[in-house]
């Protein structure tokens, strides 16, 4: 079964500004300390909070400010949406979203053992799109792709590991941007784990479907990028 959205919302797909694309993601990423110590405690919080009872399974969302949903409600983002799928089909999985605006693949690496106190069956691994718009060493952003995968088979060989494959403007040149997009499925061959070919499929340049900022999706953007996390998730979880 397909998660399926009204298709309205698929058309007039444009071209942004790939500077400004580039310029507005590295600030939203780059927030004050401050704001930064008050993102990292809400998404500790939301990641310790109990799991409801009769709820045995847990599907674990790992990501940055598109796995958060900046910009929107909690129940707007897609793994609420992912949520509200799985209710309705009655299967017996809770999703937990740690996702925190901002973060790169090192950030994730470091906060990774507090998130592993949670029980999960299903860790779904959304991170690398900061890595690629500020320019990380590639092997850098492999490395601890790499590292995090481990430590999550260590904590449970287990878990179901899936990897969203993500991709980047060419401002940083075809080499890279290129190698950048390969590195996803290449992980997910070697390492053995399912792969969302690409996140934003879909909503990635169009005006329509992100905020005000170019980069981040809308309500709708949302929906679509459920539906693209659903179509590999379902067989997982069946």
């Amino acid at each position: 079964m397909k998660l399926i959205f009204s298709p309205s919302v698929m058309h007039n797909i444009l071209k942004f500004s790939y500077f400004l694309i580039l310029s507005l993601f590295i600030s939203c990423g780059e927030n004050s300390s401050k704001k930064e110590e008050k993102s990292t405690t809400e998404a500790e919080s939301t990641v310790s909070d109990v799991v409801p009872e009769g709820k045995s399974k847990v599907i674990l969302f790992f990501g940055d400010s598109l796995t958060a949903g900046y910009g929107l409600e909690p129940e707007e983002a897609f793994p609420a949406l992912i949520q509200a799928q799985i209710d309705s089909l009655e299967l017996d999985y809770t999703v937990v979203n740690a996702g925190l605006s901002g973060e790169t693949t090192s950030g994730g690496r470091n906060r990774l053992s507090w998130v592993l106190n949670q029980k999960t069956d299903v860790f779904v691994l959304e991170l690398g799109a900061n890595d690629g718009l500020r320019g990380i060493p590639l092997a850098e952003t492999r490395n601890n792709l790499e590292t995090i995968v481990n430590a999550v088979r260590e904590r449970n060989p287990e878990t179901e590991i899936i990897i969203a494959g993500m991709q980047i403007p060419p401002n940083m040149g075809k080499e890279y941007t290129t190698e950048f997009r390969s590195i996803f499925p290449e992980l997910a061959k070697e390492q053995d784990l399912h792969l969302i070919p690409f996140l934003l499929d879909g909503v990635a340049g169009n005006p329509n479907l992100n905020q005000q900022d170019g980069i981040h999706p809308t309500v709708e953007g949302h929906k679509i990028v459920a539906a693209n996390v659903w179509e590999i998730l379902e067989d997982v979880i069946d």
